[in-house]
């Protein structure tokens, strides 16, 4: 990209070459009133913007950084509509400073080189890179930024829908000061809808259509706290109406019948929402793992991959406690892969409310957390002479298996025999469900234990 080509939104000086496609201002002009709008009604200060109190508080870091041009590279991080890219924008404003909008995905390094040069040519003008879905830049890209970004070239702002602690790499996000932005909430996206409505410069005031309030606040429920959906929306429904007419429930039926979950297979999404899956059924709260499974079904997510996660929650999170949670586990994983969606999803649910409501034990998985640390942290142990496979001449010369002891030859098949060189305390089961009479008869056979060793009886 030329330095003429590039998007110089707020330079302090005009470009050398002006594009004359790209209109910078917000909604004003003929081409801005092309643009969609959520573009047109972007915010122009940080006072005009919406919700994200917790990093745009007064006195707070980033207004501090911002008021007094300070700052260095930003990455914010939140979902889609929370206002990133205004975010970025109304800085570059504030700070009177020369804004270049690069998105990851169309990129690529030659693009970013004459960016980087342009702006070590350019130092007063105090260039701001504004890097959307900086998580699409593989390392190469990245690192690329390192020394411009070192050097106060230029300041990074980097927008991301996803944890930048798997997808910027270390040093850049090192470099780098990071906040999260969250979903705006059904109250800020109303204000901003009302607004929309009202403004003739930039909205869609010159039509003159109205929404009673519960109707808007329907309509922001609706978009999951993604503004940018929300206004688009609204766009859609005023252009499909005479002017000056009012938007009513029934005018939200078609939209909330295309409603979309937001659910990004194999990225944020889909491992936050398995989490919640996981841990709700793990906490014995069968209404938020049913909420999380719709969601998730909803979303999209491979149902092979929520019944796996089910039979491994049979065993981590409850073994010994309920047993019959691996054989339902198991067969609904089963049953998924030759039913399939969408009757599979009752499969699902049965299988879900039986492990979120099933007694909850973890000592098979602290069992063998403690055997393999003693491995790892004692002598191995060889096997007991007794306890060895006698099978073979050779193997019976060296006196394999004499001494052992065949249990079925004793009362409740207690022999006393020790099965380790050095015994271990490995598994201690816990006193809940099923496995509690585990625990009784593991008491009781210690006790058998002892007394055919000679000694005396452990305490109970």
């Amino acid at each position: 990209m030329s330095e003429g080509e590039q998007s110089d939104l707020f330079a302090t000086d005009p470009p050398e070459r002006p594009d004359p496609g790209r209109d910078s201002s917000v909604g004003g002009g003929p081409v801005g009133r092309m643009q969609p709008l959520a573009a047109r009604m972007r915010p122009r200060t940080l006072a005009e913007m919406v919700g994200q109190e917790h990093i745009l508080r007064p006195g707070g870091l980033l207004l501090r950084l911002v008021a007094g041009n300070r700052f260095g590279s930003l990455i914010f991080y939140g979902p889609p509509g929370s206002g990133k890219t205004s975010l970025a924008e109304v800085i570059a404003r504030e700070t009177k400073s020369r804004f270049v909008r690069v998105n990851a995905v169309m990129s690529n390094v030659a693009e970013l080189r004459d960016i980087l040069a342009v702006a070590r040519r350019r130092p007063e003008a105090g260039t701001i890179l504004f890097i959307d879905e900086l998580h699409r830049f593989n390392k190469s890209q990245q690192d690329l930024l390192l020394p411009d970004v070192e050097e106060g070239s230029v300041r990074l702002i980097g927008a991301t829908t996803h944890n930048p602690g798997f997808y910027v790499n270390p040093p850049l996000l090192s470099r780098s000061h990071l906040f999260r932005l969250d979903p705006l909430t059904p109250a800020h996206v109303v204000s901003v809808l009302k607004r929309a409505l009202g403004d003739v410069e930039r909205g869609l005031g010159s039509r003159g259509c109205t929404a009673a309030d519960p109707v808007l606040l329907d309509l922001a429920k609706l978009c999951d706290g993604d503004l940018r959906r929300a206004l688009n929306a609204l766009e859609v429904l005023v252009l499909s109406l005479p002017e000056r007419a009012a938007i009513t429930p029934a005018e939200l039926e078609t939209f909330a019948r295309e409603r979309r979950i937001r659910y990004d297979a194999d990225e944020d999404e889909h491992y936050d929402t398995i989490s919640a899956f996981i841990k709700s059924c793990r906490g014995c709260d069968p209404d938020a793992a049913m909420y999380w499974l719709a969601k998730m079904l909803a979303g999209g997510e491979d149902p092979r991959f929520i019944a796996r996660r089910l039979v491994i929650l049979a065993s981590e999170d409850i073994g010994l406690a309920d047993s019959h949670a691996l054989s339902v586990a198991v067969a609904a994983h089963q049953a998924v892969d030759f039913i399939g969606l969408p009757e599979a999803e009752l499969t699902l649910a049965h299988a879900t409310l039986y492990i979120a409501t099933a007694s909850k034990s973890n000592s098979a998985t602290e069992a063998l957390g403690a055997a393999k640390a003693a491995l790892a942290d004692q002598p191995v142990q060889s096997v007991p002479i007794q306890l060895r496979d006698k099978g073979g001449q050779a193997s019976k010369r060296m006196g394999h298996g004499q001494g052992y002891l065949y249990s079925h030859e004793f009362p409740e098949a207690i022999s006393g025999q020790e099965y380790l060189g050095k015994p271990l305390a490995l598994y201690s089961p816990k006193s809940i469900g099923a496995e509690a009479a585990i625990a009784d008869r593991l008491a009781r056979w210690r006790q058998l234990k002892a007394a055919r060793q000679g000694r005396k009886p452990p305490a109970t």
